[in-house]
């Protein structure tokens, strides 16, 4: 897939309130010795868990905008090998906004008897690297032990304090395969904060009190037993949370009012409001580089490919840096930039022809959740550009030197992108892709040798998602290429790969693979060969049979394939038997294979199709979908059956 870029810094603030499970030192509830002893866990939570929550209490109190302190206590019971990532603890900070304070993590036995210690002073302190900024203020203090018998049993306590923030983080409930015995959530705000919260996966409620300076909200849990998820399902569909925001904050000092869409964007409008400053002499030039365009539409597209020729992404994430994007000049003067820099130059860029644009702020990754309109809050990690032209409104993703002029992709299409304008922050939709607009279309020749060995050509042509796959394709060196594409489309293992990359031109990419076989065939018998009547797999994917989904089920997006082979026979064999024709349907797509044996040419021909006209199929559609993929598993399966001529 396209490699784009996480370089937002809220959500840094947002996925840090996660992992830390804030807490208090008001504990309700009395930790006895039996919450150390594994034979203690009632036998209903021990069923499909791989650790359980024996105890857990967090607090996270705001005293105004911008100034929060967090405390966590937690004992966690490790069942088996596949819980002890809750033996590792992963502690994010800078240097700048929040600080670690006290830390201890105590080990204990099945017994409950204490085997070891680590302070603050035993984890390891580095930089946040993500693989992705060459500079960042963001720290991280890991600590993890190694659990040498089963059960074993983690005491956690920890203090943190912020002096900056946009999210309050939320309160993850419960983890998949892990059952709660007890666990509680506690914050106590300011009410001049306008503190909010909102219920994911989750009817749990909060009991309400207040002291007249800070009220307090109690969230309490008991005896949840685990849960294996359901294959596929996206962890925002069934993780049970609760997301906690304030209308008030501050962030490095800058102060900001998150009670509406519209007041975030006003903050960001802010924010950005002396970036776009390219300076008149270099309007001048832009506007004369694009003179002879006739129209918006072509100037934009002009000016999109000349940003991907000329400036390159860098991710510096410093400070307000991880908000506030580079001016246009030095992203001109310096040829690069995030994503917030590159969207902000190329909106200047637009800007000097006359062209309004808006900086959108988007939830990116693959099927990653959207922002919720009835709930401000800093959901947020990458920009884009929307560019409104009339009739036509145009998307731009700024970090990608390959993207195509107008297109998304699945890393941030079908979300919601809060727009900032003049007027503040809009809340809108990304496109949605269509079948269309993601095709594989494929020509294969594969001539058979008497001896079984055949040689393959294949020509691959993407668009869309596909084409993102092969653009990567072409950049990696020759063992991953074959390693990824005989895993992708269940090429048999050749004795010979050879690939070659066509020009990537009109968003459409082409690959040709050249392939040799010593033996082709699947079963060979006297005078007969059973081949599989194509070079790859159309569909390879199959689902489990459930008896009733409950979540939806995500595609990566809607799909179109087709795939033409041409199988010239050996001479002196002939066809015995044909795959029969096959025309399978479901609700939201079909697959069609049809064979024709020339005999003149001594030679078969298929046509296989297949579309996926949605990208989320319905849970209540799961079972039908299932059958549907066993069924086109059944059908590719057929064997071609040759004969030495009598």
């Amino acid at each position: 897939m396209l490699k784009k870029l996480f370089c937002c810094k809220p959500i840094y603030f947002a996925a840090l309130f996660c992992i830390s499970f804030l807490t208090t030192n008001a504990q309700s509830t009395k930790i006895g010795k039996e919450l150390y002893q594994a034979s203690a866990i009632p036998d209903s939570l021990k069923t499909e868990a791989n650790s359980v929550v024996r105890y857990s209490s967090d607090v996270l109190v705001v005293k105004g905008a911008g100034r929060a302190t967090k405390k966590h206590h937690s004992i966690i019971t490790v069942l088996n090998e596949k819980g002890d990532d809750d033996a590792m603890q992963v502690l994010f900070y800078d240097r700048k906004f929040n600080s670690v304070g006290s830390f201890l993590m105590t080990v204990y036995n099945a017994a409950g008897l204490p085997l070891k210690k680590y302070h603050k002073s035993d984890m390891y302190d580095r930089a946040a690297v993500d693989g992705i900024s060459i500079v960042t203020d963001d720290r991280l203090l890991a600590i993890k032990h190694t659990i040498a018998s089963y059960p074993c049993t983690i005491e956690l306590e920890y203090e943190k304090s912020l002096n900056s923030y946009l999210s309050l983080g939320s309160w993850v409930i419960q983890q998949p395969e892990k059952a709660v015995e007890f666990a509680e959530y506690i914050v106590q705000v300011s009410p001049e904060t306008g503190f909010r919260f909102q219920n994911k996966n989750t009817k749990v409620a909060p009991i309400k009190t207040s002291d007249g300076i800070l009220d307090t909200y109690i969230w309490k849990v008991a005896n949840l037993k685990a849960a294996k998820p359901e294959d596929d399902a996206l962890d925002w569909q069934i993780t049970p949370r609760v997301i906690f925001a304030a209308n008030q904050f501050q962030f490095d000092g800058i102060p900001g009012d998150f009670s509406t869409w519209q007041n975030y964007g006003k903050w960001h409008l802010a924010l950005n409001q002396y970036a776009s400053d390219l300076n008149p002499a270099r309007v001048q030039e832009i506007q004369q580089m694009t003179a002879d365009l006739k129209t918006d539409k072509e100037k934009a597209r002009f000016l999109y490919e000349y940003m991907q020729h000329n400036i390159r992404y860098v991710s510096v994430q410093l400070g307000i840096g991880g908000l506030k994007p580079f001016a246009a000049s030095f992203v001109d003067q310096k040829k690069y930039g995030d994503c917030k820099a590159m969207s902000n130059y190329m909106s200047a860029l637009l800007q000097a022809v006359n062209i309004p644009s808006h900086y959108a702020i988007v939830n990116a990754g693959t099927n990653a959740e959207p922002a919720d309109e009835r709930f401000p809050n800093s959901a947020f990690n990458h920009v884009i550009l929307c560019v409104p032209l009339k009739g036509d409104t145009t998307w731009l993703e700024c970090t990608s030197s390959t993207q195509p002029f107008g297109k998304l992709g699945s890393f941030t299409e079908n979300r919601r992108a809060l727009l900032v304008t003049a007027n503040g922050g809009l809340l809108v939709n990304t496109p949605k892709s269509t079948a269309d607009d993601n095709q594989l279309n494929s020509d294969v020749q594969i001539k058979l040798n008497a001896d079984g060995s055949a040689k393959v050509k294949m020509k691959l042509i993407g668009t869309g998602g596909y084409r993102e796959t092969y653009v990567d394709l072409a950049s990696a060196k020759l063992d991953e290429q074959k390693e990824s594409l005989l895993r992708l489309y269940r090429i048999k293992q050749p004795i010979l790969f050879n690939l070659t990359a066509a020009e990537d031109k009109n968003g459409l990419k082409e690959i040709d693979l050249d392939l040799e076989y010593d033996k082709f065939y699947e079963i060979a018998a006297g005078n007969k060969q059973f081949y599989r009547p194509r070079a790859f797999d159309l569909w390879s994917i199959t689902c489990p049979p459930l008896d009733k989904r409950k979540t939806d089920y995500y595609f990566n997006y809607p799909m179109q394939k087709l795939c033409t082979t041409l199988i010239d026979l050996p001479e002196g064999f002939e066809v015995e038997s044909l795959p029969a024709n096959q025309t399978l349907k479901f609700t939201y797509g079909n697959y069609e294979v049809q064979y024709v044996y020339d005999t003149a040419k001594n030679q078969v021909k298929s046509v296989a199709k297949f579309n996926l006209n949605s990208q989320v199929i319905p849970a209540a559609k799961y079972t039908e979908m299932q059958q549907y993929m066993d069924n086109i598993a059944a059908a590719q399966n057929k064997k071609l059956v040759i004969r030495k001529k009598a």
